[in-house]
């Protein structure tokens, strides 16, 4: 072999071509290719022997057309063995490349099909002759005409029929980069390349997940030709199913097979990470395919579907967000999938009809909060898009100020709307990833902490509930930022009352583990105080009255555990000194030095300190001698000793005057208030713990000396106000109490002075009687002063042009009001028809509300507030109301929430149905409205799978609408309710339809000559409820049009996606059907309300 190679480099090299075509004839098929073989393998003068055999092969010869054929024929698989150099691979398929353009079409043909055959034999997978195939397709396409079977083709048509052969065909897993990598030299039709990227996509799923990265690098430069939504789509596509089966074999881990489980989380995360890497590098260079990407999502969003939003493509989104011209764009459709889907979900939830129609609902939340946890496995480039989502999220659904600032939104803890559950999602956002990501948690604490400082024109309890979050779930964590609280400090005396409230509430858990931290507060309080703004210092009783709650003296009462505390797990306590109990004494003590000095400043500073001081003593017992002896010191200011002089309480140093201008100095009741519920509840803990009572150590005597002192000004007070006479304090029928002059204003304030006065000795007596008669009439007279006093005050409200009078806050205590109604009436909520009728008739004579009125108002009240401020404690509320659990016990678990609420609503529904068998003429109308809005907030714990939801509405409709009463307000609440009920269990068209014939019967028609057919479905709609009832029926009718415009836009979005079938939703059976009998039931009732029930609105003008 080494004569022929010498041979051809040496006639090669004198350029003798004769006598190289010559040579070159006389080698036999065998020998040529073994001499390429062995030179290849030794890696010598492979290159020259190649070059020669191309020179002494001329094309235009069939003897050199068909050796050319025969060297393509051979290096091709030679190369593909992998046992040659890859230097000498790589010059053997640049030298075959160089000359492909000579060979002639049949022989383009012949390779062509050789790379297919090979290909689907599996013979590519190193893919180094891959490199040669699209110089092979592309010299084909230039052909004019190539046979095939009977007929011919165009160069162009074979490539195409090669390309569908091959997309069509097994690839070897191997070679798919390979294969991806060589379709980027291919001049591809738009056919074509849809081929090639579908086989490329169905190929993800059989290589390894390693090799998953590389292709998708290669698919992305691929897609510089087209398709780029198809390409994004199949590698979002692919991840979302891997995240889908991670999902699932995380619930049954244990019962999948070994075999059919999937890759580690941890291996995927990596790979979804450099997957995202390589997209955003991509749209970087390419911006249609930020525009292809982006443009998917509008659409998507615009046809109410989710199905390809998943955590990957979130995460996508958030990394695009990084790039500046995208940013804007990539958060406002966060923004808008965030909060559409939050209302596609309470739709949902609202309506029974639709959970049967299309039960999964796609949580965009849920998606982003994986998207967080995802992102420890190292996705940095995720983490700074999730801070500015987070903080997005929190500025545009954050609660706005109302009228004068105030904010009329409750706390996040309970985020009903929409844009509620939107902030409350930013802040887990940030709450997660400060925990999570140690490079992002000074830019969160510092954003958090800059808004605090920034909105005092907003409301910013978000941030201030996120800023709890964080200290109490990462407490040492935060004080390696220290230095940015130690700043906001600083601006404590500028910021609104209610910010520095949260803030200094929040930070208590580290004052008690940073030394620097506290005495930085501290300095700032102190100076605070001297401020000459008044918020300033109410800002610093605040943060006094919080450190003295929080900074625990040692031997305090059991009853005071309730500070503020942390976990020893989390923490590392400072062993110095000033940090024991010890020394909190001092240091408390020093607190209460500085706050006694608010005594001599401002009303509304003394009302702080006023208001604080029995969470205070309740929370720090220890200080009980200091706090009772600063109040008993203050109250005798105002107190008049002398026992035979009236009144007992000096009313004129209380005010003070400024001009013309007259102002409250002293708010006397709340100091009077204070002090009594001090030294009740000391009393009270000092018996529970001492009730022998045998201790007499100094302390003892020197309570005992206080107290004594203390009831017997208010033994006295009792006494003397009981004998004296609204003159005494120039407040009499003739007096003057227009807030247009200085004396009505003093007068008034007066006035409210000696009311809370009388509240707080009404109480006072209360919890000292012990059900004695004489303590009893006490109260009773000190009622009946205080009651005319507020008559007077109620009858010159309404006179003058200026008001007169504005209803003060009453003093009285929770805790007194709930016994006092306990005491007064000793019947069951619910049973409050039992009330002697002697009662009730007395009531009437005198014009006032009933009892049970009254007892019904406060019930709704009290549910209602449970409801919207706490409901998750409503199942508490109900069963510390009397309720019994089968198993005989008065504590609720989570199987009796539901029979508790549904016991309930049974007995309002009796009462509701007592006051329905009357009669008309013992019809209560608002006692009936006020059943049916209770029963409409305890309606609302009801949820749609809920077995019991039928009952109370059927009972509802046959005693409700049987009856003929003409009331329209009753008649508005009933239906109000029974639409919401319906709702929960099947759609209302039926019931729709029914009232729509009922007030058509009873209004007519709008045509005269049209005889109406009379149908009497529901008897309450007659002649004084139709129009009441046609006006709900409407804002039924638009209720329902939305569900089935929702329910269109959905079934699209499904249909669509039906299209791919890696992509299919699945959907119940019969699902279809029920859709389209819940449209056309929707439409004709729509015609028929607007043939019949729009009438009413005709008739009435």
């Amino acid at each position: 072999m080494k004569a022929e190679m010498d041979k051809i480099v040496s006639l090669s090299d004198e350029e003798n071509i004769p006598e190289l075509q010559k040579y070159l004839s006389t080698l036999t098929d065998d020998q040529l290719t073994n001499t390429i073989t062995n030179s290849a393998l030794k890696g010598k003068k492979v290159g020259t022997i190649i070059k020669g055999i191309f020179k002494g092969s001329p094309p235009s010869s069939t003897a050199g057309a068909n050796r050319r054929l025969l060297l393509y024929q051979h290096c091709i698989p030679l190369c593909e063995s992998g046992d040659l150099q890859t230097e000498v691979a790589a010059d053997i398929i640049g030298l075959l490349m160089l000359e492909t353009h000579t060979l002639s079409g049949p022989s383009l043909a012949t390779l062509g099909s050789l790379f297919v055959d090979a290909i689907k034999v599996g013979k590519m997978s190193s893919g180094k002759s891959l490199e040669l195939f699209p110089t092979v397709l592309t010299a084909l396409a230039a052909c004019e005409a190539l046979s095939y079977g009977k007929g011919e083709l165009s160069g162009e048509e074979y490539k195409k029929q090669l390309i569908n052969s091959l997309c069509s065909s097994r690839w070897d897993p191997q070679c798919v980069i390979h294969l991806t990598t060589m379709f980027r030299d291919v001049p591809l039709s738009s056919e074509e390349l849809q081929f090639v990227v579908e086989k490329v996509l169905r190929m993800f799923n059989k290589l390894d997940l390693q090799e998953i990265p590389p292709l998708v690098y290669q698919l992305l430069l691929l897609s510089a030709k087209g398709c780029k939504k198809q390409v994004l789509d199949g590698i979002v596509g692919y991840f979302k199913e891997q995240d889908a089966r991670q999902e699932e074999e995380q619930k049954h881990g244990d019962s999948l097979d070994l075999e059919v489980q999937s890759i580690p989380q941890d291996q995927l995360r990596h790979v979804e990470g450099t997957a995202i890497l390589h997209i955003v590098f991509a749209i970087r260079l390419d911006h249609e395919l930020a525009r292809e990407f982006l443009k998917g999502f509008k659409v998507m969003y615009n046809i109410t579907s989710y199905a390809d939003l998943c955590p990957f493509s979130v995460a996508l989104l958030l990394s695009v967000a990084r790039i500046q011209r995208y940013e804007e764009q990539v958060f406002e459709l966060l923004k808008g999938a965030i909060i559409k889907s939050f209302k596609d979900e309470q739709l949902q939830q609202g309506s029974k009809l639709l959970q049967d129609l299309l039960p999964g609902h796609c949580s965009v939340a849920q998606m982003i909060l994986d998207t967080v946890q995802n992102s420890v496995f190292g996705w940095d480039h995720v983490t700074q898009g999730l801070v500015q989502l987070g903080f997005f999220l929190m500025d545009a659904f954050g609660p706005k100020p109302g009228p004068f600032g105030k904010t009329t939104e409750g706390s996040l803890a309970v985020a009903r709307t929409p844009t509620q559950q939107a902030c409350k999602l930013g802040g887990q956002v940030l709450l997660q990833g400060f925990k999570m990501h140690e490079p992002i948690r000074g830019e969160i604490l510092e954003q958090v902490l800059n808004r605090l400082v920034t909105k005092t024109a907003s409301p910013v309890s978000h941030f201030l509930d996120l800023f709890s979050d964080i200290v109490v779930s990462a407490p040492m964590i935060l004080l390696e930022s220290s230095s940015k609280v130690t700043e906001t400090f600083d601006h404590l005396s500028y910021l609104p009352l209610a910010t520095v409230q949260g803030l200094l509430k929040a930070v208590q858990p580290l004052l008690k583990v940073s030394m620097s931290l506290k005495d930085a507060l501290i300095l700032v309080l102190r100076k605070a105080m001297f401020s000459s703004q008044l918020d300033g210092r109410k800002s610093a009783v605040t943060g006094f009255l919080l450190l003295l709650k929080n900074f625990k003296v040692l031997g305090s009462l059991a009853s005071s555990q309730c500070s503020q505390a942390i976990s020893s797990s989390q923490i590392q306590v400072d062993v110095h000194s000033r940090y024991n109990s010890a020394a909190n004494e001092a240091f408390c003590l020093e607190i209460l030095s500085s706050l006694r000095r608010c005594l001599s400043q401002q009303a509304d500073v003394r009302l702080m300190l006023y208001e604080g001081f029995f969470d205070v003593l309740r929370r720090n017992s220890q200080l009980a001698s200091s706090i009772m002896q600063t109040l008993l010191s203050q109250l005798k200011r105002y107190y008049e000793p002398e026992q035979d002089l009236l009144p007992p309480v000096k009313l004129e140093p209380c005010i003070t005057a400024h001009g013309d201008q007259v102002y409250l100095q002293e708010p006397l009741a709340h100091l009077l208030s204070c002090t009594v519920h001090c030294l009740m509840w000391l009393q009270n803990t000092r018996q529970s713990a001492n009730p022998n009572g045998d201790d007499s150590d100094g302390d003892e005597e020197e309570e005992e000396g206080y107290r004594s002192d203390l009831h017997a000004i208010l033994e006295s007070m009792t006494r003397r106000m009981i004998k004296c006479e609204l003159e005494d304090f120039e407040l009499d029928k003739s007096a003057e109490f227009s807030m247009g002059s200085s004396v009505g204003v003093k007068n008034n304030i007066y006035a409210v002075l000696v009311m809370g006065v009388y509240e707080v000795l009404m109480e006072y007596n209360f919890i000292k009687a012990n059900y004695s008669k004489r303590c009893f009439e006490e109260i009773i007279e000190l009622f009946s002063r205080y009651h005319k006093l507020s008559e007077i005050l109620k009858e010159k409200s309404g006179k003058g042009r200026v008001p007169s009078h504005k209803t003060p806050r009453s003093l009285f205590s929770m805790g007194i009001i709930s016994t006092s109604i306990t005491v007064l009436f000793s019947v069951l909520m619910w049973r409050y028809t039992n009330i002697p009728s002697v009662v009730e008739e007395g009531g009437k004579k005198e014009k006032r509300s009933s009892l049970s009125h009254l007892c019904l108002e406060g019930l709704l009240r009290i549910f209602t507030t449970c409801q919207q401020r706490y409901p998750n404690k409503m199942a508490q509320l109900l069963s510390t109301m009397g309720w019994t659990s089968k198993n005989g016990t008065e504590q609720d678990d989570e199987g009796d929430v539901v029979e508790i609420n549904y016991f309930y609503i049974r007995q309002f529904q009796r009462a509701l149905f007592t006051q329905l068998s009357g009669g008309e003429e013992d019809f209560n109308s608002k006692e009936a409205q006020l059943l049916i809005s209770i029963l409409s907030v305890l309606s609302r714990q009801l949820k749609p799978s809920s077995q019991q939801v039928p009952f109370p509405d059927v009972c509802v409709c046959v005693w409700g609408f049987s009856l003929p009463l003409e009331d329209s307000a009753f008649c508005k609440g009933l239906l109000s309710l029974l639409f919401n009920l319906h709702v929960l269990y099947k759609s209302p068209v039926g019931l729709l339809l029914e009232l729509c014939q009922d007030i058509h019967s009873v209004l007519g028609d709008i045509d005269q000559d049209v005889e109406v057919e009379k149908q009497s479905n529901f008897a309450i709609v007659n002649m004084k409820t139709a129009s009441t009832a046609a006006l709900l029926v409407l804002s039924q009718v638009d209720r329902v049009l939305d569900e089935v415009d929702w329910l269109i836009a959905r079934k699209k979005s499904q249909t669509s996606k039906l299209l791919s079938p890696s992509q299919t939703i699945w959907l119940p059976p019969n699902t279809t059907v029920l859709f389209f009998y819940h449209i056309c039931s929707g439409i004709s009732m729509v015609q028929f309300v607007q043939l019949r029930c729009i009438n009413v609105l005709l008739l009435q003008k």
